[in-house]
């Protein structure tokens, strides 16, 4: 596979990944889940995105969620089982998105003969995707695909995410970067979330950011300011060049017309959600 190959596949990829993501900040999702019998907060995330692969444990949360706090959940997961089966909880989240999707895109949008191409053309490239080594990927890829197109597209772009995000847990793995230490690096290129927010957000204290802060210093990986040296950049450049990689299969199945059309009407998708306000613009570095 070719350098552009794998730009375009990373551009489709990022066309539709808010598609998905939008419902991590939607208020729709915690009025569902509540209501189902989940507690507000953290709680309804990580039952929520969790919940495809049964009534699973903290440590397998952790393990494939990567880098939140194992103590941030722990407090409320195996706790949201006793409270909200896991089919109750999926149930949930795609009425929630349903709502979310009808309030962000509007019924134009949703009628629109678009929406229901790109929902068949990513519904396609997730043909191309593959199970072994990626636990979130094949939890959601056991649910059937939604019959409506928004839904469709959505549960889609769920799949191409989880399958990438798998991939790039094992890159993260071989760059020898913990979840904590991924965080702090990705904070530290500027395209994430604001560091404040990502170590309130996943769970940590000031004291084990400031440790991890020491170790990836020791490694030579970041300045005494923070920032990334030069051999951190490089790194933080290896492993989204191996996440790239492991993440072309469905984009190679979709074929380069697919992925062209798919990407011009998901980029038209998120700027639709985008300007309606699906993300706190506060929470992520140079908005």
């Amino acid at each position: 596979m070719s350098d552009m190959e794998l730009l375009a596949s990373r551009r489709c990829y990022q066309a539709l990944n808010s598609l998905h993501s939008l419902i991590y900040f939607a208020p729709e999702a915690e009025q569902e889940f509540t209501a189902v019998g989940l507690r507000p907060g953290r709680m309804c995330y990580f039952a929520g995105r969790a919940a495809a692969m049964g009534a699973v444990g903290p440590g397998t949360v952790t393990a494939t969620f990567y880098n939140f706090s194992p103590g941030l959940v722990a407090a409320h997961i195996p706790r949201a089982w006793g409270l909200a089966s896991p089919a109750e909880v999926l149930g949930a989240r795609l009425r929630a998105v349903d709502s979310a999707l009808h309030r962000l895109l509007g019924e134009e949008v949703l009628a629109d003969p678009e929406l229901a191409e790109a929902a068949a053309l990513a519904v396609g490239a997730t043909s191309g995707c593959t199970a072994a080594g990626r636990p979130l990927y094949a939890a959601h890829a056991d649910h059937p695909v939604p019959d409506q197109p928004h839904l469709a597209l959505w549960h889609a772009a769920t799949l191409l995410r989880e399958h990438r995000g798998d991939g790039h847990l094992a890159a993260l793995d071989v760059a020898e970067l913990d979840g904590l230490e991924a965080l702090i690096t990705h904070t530290a290129t500027g395209k994430g979330f604001t560091a404040e927010f990502a170590r309130a957000n996943r769970g940590w204290s000031q004291e084990q950011w400031d440790a991890a802060v020491d170790r990836l210093r020791d490694r030579g990986l970041l300045d005494g300011s923070g920032e990334l040296t030069e051999r951190g950049h490089e790194l933080r450049r290896e492993v989204e060049q191996t996440t790239d990689r492991l993440a072309h299969a469905p984009y190679e199945h979709l074929g380069d017309e697919g992925v062209e059309r798919l990407t011009a009407i998901g980029k038209r998708l998120t700027r639709t959600v985008l300007v309606n306000g699906a993300f706190p613009g506060e929470i992520f570095a140079g908005r």
